[in-house]
């Protein structure tokens, strides 16, 4: 299918105490089979943590997971001795490799905490686990934060872009293959397909496409040049 909508109201959401999480995704107890990915996209979360809340200790393996902090302040650490406090306009690449364990949890004394996850399958498994992370202030225009001059991440052809629009802007998207957009805050307009805060839209193979935003606006557009089927 050439372009398909998500509403946010449609998505699947799970809680635990401290958190409620909005999945894009089969996901855990959420099994959709026919929505299991987008490429080499397997994970889309949106999470609402409260002060204190999160993940305890958890793994992972052979992910390239992607996260992007919307507001508060989230604290990482794992068993590789790392520990981050990552802000809003911070961007992590955790590539899991061979393994790692690690909690992520909303500063308690920083208030909520929003953050969105994404994760990629990589082009190579058992790979020595790595991190990195930036501060990143995204301009009206697609700003490059994962790929394409962005944190480097193992998945070939991958790139996140996010974009801060003021209501009225006009914005051309990538002419590639396969993309993902994510209307994170505020809303818009694709091909004439009005979108609010919390709504998707997967492209296949749609050259010359713009979103136009009819509020201040937060985009997230995830593109994948190389050839993946799903």
């Amino acid at each position: 299918m050439p372009m398909s909508t998500h509403p946010g109201r449609d998505r699947f959401s799970s809680s635990a105490p401290g958190r409620v999480t909005h999945h894009s995704f089969s996901f855990g107890p959420h099994y959709d089979p026919a929505n299991f990915g987008f490429g080499p996209m397997v994970c889309h979360n949106d999470d609402r943590l409260e002060p204190g809340g999160g993940y305890p200790d958890h793994p992972h393996t052979d992910l390239e997971i992607v996260t992007w902090v919307l507001e508060g302040v989230l604290l990482h650490s794992d068993d590789h001795g790392n520990t981050e406090v990552l802000q809003a306009g911070d961007v992590q690449v955790m590539s899991a490799g061979s393994g790692v364990r690690h909690s992520e949890m909303a500063d308690a004394a920083s208030g909520p905490t929003r953050f969105l996850q994404t994760w990629i399958t990589p082009d190579e498994p058992g790979t020595p686990p790595t991190w990195r992370t930036e501060h990143v202030e995204p301009g009206p225009g697609p700003t490059a934060v994962v790929g394409d001059g962005g944190l480097p991440v193992g998945t070939r052809g991958a790139s996140l872009h996010i974009a801060r629009l003021t209501a009225g802007t006009t914005i051309d998207l990538p002419e590639v293959g396969r993309q993902h957009l994510f209307v994170a805050v505020g809303g818009g307009c694709v091909h004439g397909q009005a979108l609010g805060a919390g709504d998707a839209v997967r492209l296949t193979d749609q050259p010359g496409v713009t979103f136009e935003s009819t509020t201040d606006t937060e985009l997230l557009v995830w593109t994948f040049t190389e050839s993946f089927r799903r």
